[in-house]
């Protein structure tokens, strides 16, 4: 083992697999011993690339670099300058306390991704001391030997030594859509998805070392996740809020210039009142309310491979749901099965495993070993002796293998019914009374295993017909009756025949509208002429049934050449189009079962779907899944799924069952109404701020707080926000998406609510005959006790004393920095003192107005629900 040095894997491409075997000292019967492999795995590392991890100084340093901290690092210099310590210090303090705060939640998201991917590891069949065993792809090492199949991931660089082929998809290395053809001798890469085939392959280079690795390296830095539907509408808000700061701050600083006011002092009020305006908590509130999700999500073994996916969760109306291992079991048990003349049963499951792999561990091969075990014990099928084993693929679709006992020679085949009928020699009857047996089986939901026999210089022969049913999971109904009840309409997509899909919808209470595959196909140009023609021979052929086809096809063609004479070709294929598409969206609307339905097919059926704006979740398990996950808006892969399934869904599921999905829903609903709460009292509390500051200073030339009390006031409004992701909401039964207009209505008109009863205040203050310092400071009293009661507010769309109730956490946030403020506003910290006496009538002040605020609330949206929607 010492004497190994590892090689680029190009140059096994020039080497033959016996000496690739004898450079690694492996054999391919016996494989390496565990101690063997536990040398190599100790000398050469774990087979998993290490991703490169923004160093600790740089995560902290970067908080301090960009807008929002320029503008609080300008004020605090700004504040040295004109010697204002108090102001400095405090808002020092605030830009620490951010920093502290953002780098605490991101730190906290990012180890719980880090936690939760960590859960999810590739496992592979490896041969370890003559027997082939599940390992976990990381504890690969050169030398192994492994056998890949159709939806395998391939695990690490390798050499394939024995079968027929695998078809890969090398496009996360090369970009190449088309999937190439791999056979014995040839090298394949880590991190390429098996399409087709089944191969042995022996282990050339893996982590750091790989293909995969070389061209992740080039790459400087991930690009940040694509941001979704929900991320974009916080940002415009965000960009919202921070333009309307920008104008009204540059009205006061307009207006300050005329008046001849100290430029440093004005300079260092609008950028202090710019940083308490503008949203600079929106990055820890998304980081904390996604990790928040993804936390309560693994709680129900679920894992979040991409966050953003709880948000698209929380608007999917349409569940779209592969059949086979998601809806059902995909544990197929044996049902009664039917043997031909001239054979038995124990022949007809003898030859069936046969034509299998026990070490696969295929879900449609194991029944069969259990049935021959569990009813014919006693035979010996081991003494057969396999060669040349065909793996099933989408193509043939059956498997075969030659085996020999003594001088006994065969080749078994087993696989789809209607391809081993088209191999063997049937006569006419016999093949009829065949089809209905199958279309029985069909009706009742099996799926029909077809075995046949050939041996030496005969033909194919028909053994009989296993018929499989695969289960629905005891969950299956209650998930799609209780997303019915979400106002989430599920489609079951499946590659089963028609029968099989209609009688599995049935069982599980979908309705029973069903469409093949085949019925969506057809667009463009060619389709419209070969309708025209296709119809003009009809209708020529109906009303001259005298004459020849050649006369009809002659019309047909004549029609079709008058047509493009007379008539805009390119305008009529776009109609054609817009109709079809038109008809096809509605179809796909109203259909909740399609059956004999291929990859491609799919991802049509999901891409459509979000063309006619929905949006739109999806299971599945198999490889053929694979493109319609990564489509989907919502990818989930379930328990049982392949690593190209897993690879390419958002949220993958490590138990049995589906009723996690409901939970995903509530909780994707739960952080929907939690982002909303917060924008509404953003978009509320920011208008409230710098519109009565804006008015108080260019209208009454009168600075209602100072600029260490707006620092005090973001810095307290900041810390209750966070409280929002672990608020308890309530649960919509409808899938939920941002209503802007509404959103934009309540909250201004909070906002301007908030701005009238400052005024209020501050006009009673003033006719009081109470000092400007000490208005002040009961204006800043004010805010902060209003500005929490508008979170209580908006955190519902009802009468706030109504179910859910605040969460405990978040009523000791805010209700703790309300105290404190209290006591800063008390006792004169920073601030002119105003005693409890004042304080008291502040609280009673704010009280009132907070049930008004409630009632505005409640008027505006009966409006707005009250209000005919426009055409």
């Amino acid at each position: 083992m010492n004497r190994i040095e590892l090689r680029n894997t190009d140059d096994y491409h020039s080497q033959q697999a016996a000496d690739t075997l004898s450079y690694f000292e492996v054999s391919p019967e016996q494989g390496l011993s565990k101690n063997e492999a536990q040398a190599r795995l100790e000398t050469f590392g774990p087979n998993e690339i290490i991703e490169k991890e923004e160093p600790l100084w740089h995560r902290i340093f970067r908080r301090f670099w960009g807008p929002i901290p320029w503008m609080i690092e300008i004020a605090a210099l700004l504040s040295a300058i004109v010697q204002k310590w108090e102001d400095f210090v405090v808002i020092l303090i605030m830009l620490l306390i951010n920093v502290v705060l953002d780098f605490f939640q991101e730190h906290r998201a990012l180890n719980a991704l880090k936690t939760l991917k960590q859960q999810v590891s590739l496992e592979v069949r490896a041969l370890r001391d003559g027997q082939y065993c599940a390992l976990p792809a990381k504890e690969l090492v050169p030398g192994d030997i492994i056998r890949i199949r159709i939806g395998d991931v391939v695990p690490a660089d390798v050499q394939l030594l024995s079968g027929d082929f695998l078809s890969i998809d090398e496009s996360s290395l090369t970009g190449e859509s088309l999937p190439v053809t791999k056979r014995q001798g040839e090298v394949a890469y880590s991190n390429t998805v098996v399409k087709q085939g089944e191969m042995v392959a022996v282990v050339v280079n893996t982590g750091r070392h790989t293909r995969f690795n070389a061209v992740v390296s080039l790459v400087a830095k991930a690009s940040l996740e694509e941001r979704s539907h929900f991320q974009k509408m916080v940002i415009k808000i965000g960009n919202f809020l921070i333009l309307m700061t920008l104008v009204l701050v540059a009205i006061i600083l307009v207006v300050g210039l005329f008046r001849h006011e100290d430029m440093l002092e004005i300079a260092r009020f609008a950028l202090v009142l710019t940083v308490a305006a503008v949203p600079v908590a929106l990055p820890a509130v998304l980081s904390v309310t996604m990790a928040v999700g993804a936390v309560n999500l693994a709680r129900k073994q679920a894992i979040v491979s991409r966050l953003t996916a709880i948000e698209e969760l929380a608007g999917v109306d349409i569940f779209c749901s592969d059949k086979t291992g998601t809806l059902t079991k995909n544990e197929m048990q044996v049902a009664t099965p039917l043997v031909f003349d001239g054979y038995h049963e124990e022949q007809l499951f003898t030859y069936a495993v046969l034509a299998s792999r026990q070490e696969n561990r295929d879900p449609i091969e194991l029944p069969l070993f259990h049935y021959l075990d569990e009813h014919f014990p006693e035979t010996d099928w081991q003494q057969w002796t396999q060669h040349d084993f065909t793996p099933f693929d989408p193509v043939n679709k059956y498997t075969s293998a030659q085996v020999e006992c003594g001088p006994q020679q065969l080749t078994v085949f087993k696989g789809a019914a209607q391809v081993l009928l088209e191999m063997a020699d049937i006569d006419g009857n016999e093949l009829i009374a065949i089809h209905h047996s199958i279309d029985t089986f069909a009706d009742k939901g099996y799926r029909t295993l077809a075995v046949a026999v050939q041996t030496e210089n005969d033909r194919v022969r028909l053994v009989g017909l296993i018929p499989l049913i695969d289960p629905e999971r005891e969950d299956s109904a209650d998930v799609i009756l209780n997303m019915t009840h979400n106002g989430v309409r599920v489609k079951m997509i499946t590659g089963d025949n028609v029968a099989i899909a209609r009688e599995i919808g049935h069982r599980l209470g979908l309705r029973q509208r069903s469409i093949r595959s085949a019925e969506l196909s057809g667009k463009g140009s060619n389709e419209l002429i070969g309708f025209a023609k296709a119809l003009s021979n009809a209708l020529y052929q109906r009303l001259h049934p005298e004459v020849s086809h050649q006369a009809a096809e002659a019309f047909a063609e004549d029609v079709m050449a008058s047509l493009e004479q007379n008539f805009d070709m390119e305008m009529l294929t776009r109609e054609f189009i817009h109709t079809h598409e038109s008809v096809l969206i509605e179809t796909l609307e109203t259909v909740d079962i399609f059956a004999e339905v291929r990859p491609e097919d799919k991802y049509t059926i999901i891409d459509t779907l979000q063309k006619a704006d929905h949006i739109v979740g999806m299971t599945g398990d198999g490889v053929n899944d694979a493109p319609a996950l990564k489509k989907a808006d919502c990818g989930f892969a379930v328990s049982n799924a392949t690593d190209a399934a897993r690879a390419a869904a958002d949220i993958i599921l490590t138990s049995p069952g589906l009723s996690v999905i409901n939970h995903a829903i509530e909780q994707a609903r739960i952080t929907f109404e939690r982002m909303k709460s917060y924008a509404t009292f953003r978009v509320a509390e920011t208008i409230r701020i710098i519109l009565f500051m804006a008015l108080s200073i260019v209208v009454f030339n009168f600075y209602p707080i100072t600029p260490l009390m707006i620092i005090l006031l973001a810095l307290l409004n900041d810390i209750p926000i966070l409280a929002i992701a672990y608020d308890h909401t309530k649960v919509q039964n409808k899938p939920v998406r941002w209503e802007m207009h509404s959103l934009l209505t309540v909250s201004t008109v909070l906002g301007i609510s908030g701005v009238i009863s400052s005024f209020v205040l501050f006009f009673v203050l003033l006719e009081m005959g109470i000092s400007e310092d000490m208005i002040q400071t009961l204006l800043f009293l004010k805010l902060i006790v209003a500005g929490h009661s508008t979170l209580y507010i908006t955190r519902t769309e009802d009468w706030f004393w109504k179910r859910p109730w605040p969460s405990p956490l978040l009523l000791v946030a805010t209700f703790g920095t309300e105290i404190l403020a209290t006591f800063i506003a008390v006792y004169g910290l920073f601030v002119t003192p105003i005693g409890w006496e004042y304080a008291l009538y502040i609280w009673l002040y704010a009280l009132v107005w907070f049930v008004i605020n409630d009632i505005i609330k409640m008027r505006v949206r009966k409006l707005l629900n009250n209000k005919p929607a426009l055409a």
